[in-house]
């Protein structure tokens, strides 16, 4: 009760602040904040740029004018950490291509800035900036897909017709190294299940990676005639047009995958030892810098993963590391090993916890080099200096910082304070690093320091003043109790003149799905929020127990249970919000596209007794639907776990449903089908149930367009505010 009192008192301040700052303040308008051209773009102010990366231990690459020709067009500049004097390092205005081509846009650059490839109508130009020539490689119809310079510069390599070849800068001579690519078999292109869910997005669809010394390429070969066809209709013009895709869903069979290396000089295929029809995943091969090769392997279950090594002549594989968890493992994306032969670091959450452990090349733990009850992210080595450096939220999950540790596992420190997020880098010997850091309050700025703190100078700073006549949402981070032993993090947009003794509506911003937290003490904007607010709108998003703010310990809660924690958690949300006097119990709003719009429509219906409404975008709907990688991850397959799919469909609860839901989806979603949809609205019939539906004809997934933006917010205005929106006025 005392802690309930104060809190209350807490709010009659901040009311009272609120209104002050408040006053004569301008509010946004629709056209401001959801438009193109609506006077919003380019209101944060940016002083300088942040720096590209590091060039060497003491000077970084940065875009900006040349300082002896003000306002002329940017050059890529070489800095001195130490006193901020820079130099032009590649000046690309000087620079004449034929027409049709920019050296601004070219397809792929080499590290160094000095090779570049471009792709134009199917075929592959090289341009070399120390011999200031440019010359057409490939002089063929058929298109050439995610090339690759070769670390060396002199050779590219790329996917045609299903094929790896490889072209001879110097020599002008292009070999094709494999010759059975179909329209079913893939050598270096991945198959899509591979793309989405292992390899990763950011990779296009690329399936081969070059040797360090640029004499080998290893890469998977793909066969996906055992995969089920799904079909996509694209109703355009009188007979419209039917696009098959290879699609698994759980339980489906998978693409049989070959672990390839083409030796360049000859052309010879070496394949690894793996079993082609095996039940497995074969993903992330790692070159050292002496030219030895590794591939992970994993089981069907994705409860077991192997490190192999691969004798790129024989294929030859021998066990390095082997880890068996009872949920399921994770690819190991940022493998390192050392330059000096003595070992690699892995990061693994094997203890409930991402943290890293240092082995030899045998596989015997040196040391283990992190622990506790926190997150390790993305880490850089120093190997002259013996150090580590990551990142890491320590002990708030909401927050993250620049850290290091000994390679004896001793001196571990945070090197960074201000509270919140930061990101960043640390020069190749640690003797300098770039800090980019915000928090809720506090707007984006990058400072370079040197390693023992010393602050050198700010680089960029997006503080801007013209947000200050404007009546700007507050935001508030805090946690909720989930009544059962978790604090979850929970952010909220308060309206500038915030009034306890008003009711006012909730929207819920989620996306919800395994391992993937959104609530962070991070700067945003918050132009929407600010919008919805001055209508009486307060935005709020909450991260449940599975999210990875406690872990891999709370995010295996989630194995075999989908839709179960989620909903348990949002609902003690929900409780705690209408504990509070001013909120409208009666207009409880949820929002979310993919993992989003399962939880939404879930929300919508096994929870209706929460949730009054709800826009559900392009969400599973039923997890028999989704992709076997990703689903079986969670959920083993059908088979294994019927209790546990039939619990996690939203097609369970249709009965339950009792509020107002805007459902939507592209009609070509590769990714989460419209299947989902048409299945959830056809048990919505069955049932009358009162529902509004927007298709986006010809979208893939997730739907970018104006018409999309207005339709939400005609939503929430129609709903929540009892009134149309008009986007003239309001």
């Amino acid at each position: 009760m005392k802690n309930l009192k104060t809190f209350f008192i807490l709010l009659a301040v901040t009311a009272v602040i609120f209104s002050d700052a408040s006053a004569q303040k301008k509010n946004f308008t629709y056209k401001q904040v959801y438009e193109m051209g609506g006077g919003m773009r380019g209101m944060m102010g940016m002083m300088g740029r942040a720096p590209i990366s590091w060039l060497d231990d003491e000077n970084y690459l940065e875009m900006k004018s040349d300082p002896a020709k003000p306002g002329s067009r940017p050059v890529l500049m070489k800095v001195n950490a130490e006193d901020g004097k820079s130099e032009i390092f590649i000046d690309n205005s000087k620079v004449q291509l034929p027409e049709g081509f920019s050296i601004d846009r070219p397809a792929l650059t080499s590290k160094d800035y000095q090779h570049y490839i471009f792709n134009s109508k199917n075929n592959l130009y090289y341009y070399s900036r120390p011999e200031n020539s440019f010359k057409q490689l490939t002089k063929d119809d058929a298109e050439e897909k995610v090339p690759q310079l070769s670390p060396d510069g002199k050779k590219v390599a790329y996917v045609k017709k299903n094929n790896l070849y490889v072209f001879n800068i110097e020599t002008e001579k292009e070999t094709q190294l494999t010759n059975d690519g179909t329209n079913l078999i893939y050598n270096g292109w991945a198959s899509w299940v591979y793309m989405e869910e292992i390899l990763g997005r950011a990779t296009a669809y690329s399936a081969f990676w070059w040797s360090p010394k640029s004499d080998k390429i290893a890469f998977l070969r793909f066969d996906d005639n055992p995969v089920p066809e799904f079909p996509l209709f694209r109703a355009d013009g009188v007979h419209g047009e039917l696009e098959r895709q290879r699609y698994p869903k759980p339980g489906d069979p998978n693409p049989f995958v070959k672990f390839g290396i083409a030796n360049i000089a000859d052309g010879k295929i070496t394949w690894a030892d793996f079993d082609e029809k095996a039940d497995q995943y074969i993903a992330w091969p790692t070159w050292t810098k002496d030219n030895k090769l590794t591939v992970q392997w994993m089981n069907r279950g994705q409860d077991n993963i192997i490190i192999y090594w691969i004798d790129t002549n024989t294929g030859k594989k021998t066990e390095l590391y082997n880890e068996k968890q009872k949920e399921w493992v994770e690819w190991f994306e940022d493998l390192y090993f050392f330059d000096n032969g003595s070992g690699f670091i892995i990061k693994t959450n094997v203890d409930g916890w991402d943290h890293l452990y240092y082995y030899d090349l045998k596989g015997k733990l040196i040391k283990r080099l992190t622990q506790g009850d926190w997150q390790v992210n993305n880490f850089t080595v120093d190997e002259k200096n013996k150090k580590v450096y990551f990142y890491s939220p320590m002990k708030k999950s909401t927050d993250r910082y620049l850290c290091v540790v000994g390679l004896d596992g001793k001196g571990l420190k945070q090197l960074t304070t201000f509270p919140g997020s930061h990101s960043g880098s640390v020069s190749p010997n640690s003797k300098y690093y770039i800090d980019s850091y915000s928090n809720i309050t506090t707007p984006a700025k990058t400072e370079l320091y040197k390693i023992d703190g010393k602050l050198l100078r700010t680089l960029s700073d997006t503080k801007s003043n013209q947000y200050d006549e404007y009546a700007m949402a507050k935001p508030e981070l805090f946690t909720i109790p989930s009544g059962d032993g978790y604090d979850l993090p929970a952010i909220w947009y308060l309206p500038a003149d915030f009034d306890p003794n008003k009711k006012y509506s909730v929207i819920f911003n989620e996306y919800g799905g395994p391992n993937s937290g959104s609530v962070r003490n991070s700067y945003s904007p918050g132009v929407a929020q600010s919008y919805l607010a001055q209508h009486g709108i307060i935005s709020f998003s909450v991260d449940h127990r599975g999210t990875g703010h406690f872990g891999k310990k709370g995010v295996a809660l989630m194995h075999r249970n989908l839709g179960k924690w989620e909903m348990n958690d949002y609902a003690a949300a929900v409780r705690w919000l209408k504990s509070k006097s001013f909120i409208d119990s009666t207009k409880i709003g949820i929002t979310g596209g993919s993992y989003g719009g399962y939880v939404t429509a879930l929300a919508m219906t096994k929870d209706a007794d929460y949730f009054n409404y709800g826009i559900a975008e392009y969400g599973v709907m039923d997890w028999k639907l989704y992709d076997n990688v990703y689903t079986e991850r969670y959920m083993d397959t059908p088979a294994e776990n019927p209790d546990g799919y039939k619990a996690g469909s939203v097609l369970t609860y249709i009965d339950k449903y009792k509020g107002k839901m805007l459902i939507t989806h592209g009609t070509m979603d590769d990714n989460v089908h419209m299947q989902n949809t048409i299945q959830l609205i056809t048990e919505m019939q069955k049932q009358n149930k009162d529902f509004e539906l927007m298709l986006y004809p010809n979208f893939r997934h997730g739907v970018g367009m104006p018409h999309a933006t207005r339709e939400r917010v005609k939503f929430w205005f129609k709903y929540l505010l009892g009134r149309e929106l008009d986007t003239n006025k309001d």
